[in-house]
């Protein structure tokens, strides 16, 4: 019990976390950075859904319930303009997640990269292949590319499902303006 509530202590986590990251290079921050990002995106679609999504939809069917004339070419292009404005508020920031999603791995790359040029200057400056010399050029190649991965990972889930939901609200609204 001792062990899980001294995992817990803060300080604990930041010295952990700090070694991660000096472990990583400086790549690993920038990642880091990204992920926070991408996952705060995440977390205002998913809180748009659940609170203000319900205003916006109701405001585009009750300008459309309100009325008269629903057969006119006038009428078919206020509620094209309506769903237009229900997609646009559905699928703000989804572009950004899936911008953040792809890039991700690539900036993995780049801390390859980065870590194996630190490997090759060892190389270079020893002057032979000493491994221990050459261990923390290839912790910083490896650790970035499999943050890099998680982080894309985890992000290309809820894109998905965030561009499914809204795919499907956008079609229920639109199924509820019925033409005439």
């Amino acid at each position: 019990m001792e062990e899980f509530l001294e995992a817990l202590n803060p300080f604990v986590v930041l010295g952990g976390l700090r070694n991660f990251l000096e472990t990583g290079g400086d790549v690993l921050v920038v990642i880091m950075g990204a992920t926070f990002i991408l996952w705060a995106l995440i977390v205002e679609r998913y809180w748009y859904f659940w609170g203000a999504h319900r205003s916006v939809v109701k405001k585009a069917t009750s300008s459309w319930s309100a009325r008269t004339d629903h057969t006119s070419w006038y009428a078919h292009q206020i509620r094209r303009q309506l769903l237009a404005d229900v997609r646009m508020s559905s699928t703000s920031n989804l572009s950004s997640i899936k911008a953040l999603v792809a890039v991700a791995p690539l900036l993995g790359l780049l801390g390859t990269v980065t870590g194996m040029v630190e490997v090759f200057d060892v190389m270079a400056f020893t002057g032979s292949s000493n491994a221990r010399a050459m261990a923390a050029g290839v912790s910083k190649a490896t650790i970035p590319t499999m943050a890099g991965m998680v982080a894309s990972l985890s992000g290309l889930f809820f894109s998905s499902a965030l561009e499914r939901r809204a795919k499907r609200e956008i079609q229920r609204v639109a199924d509820s303006m019925v033409l005439q």
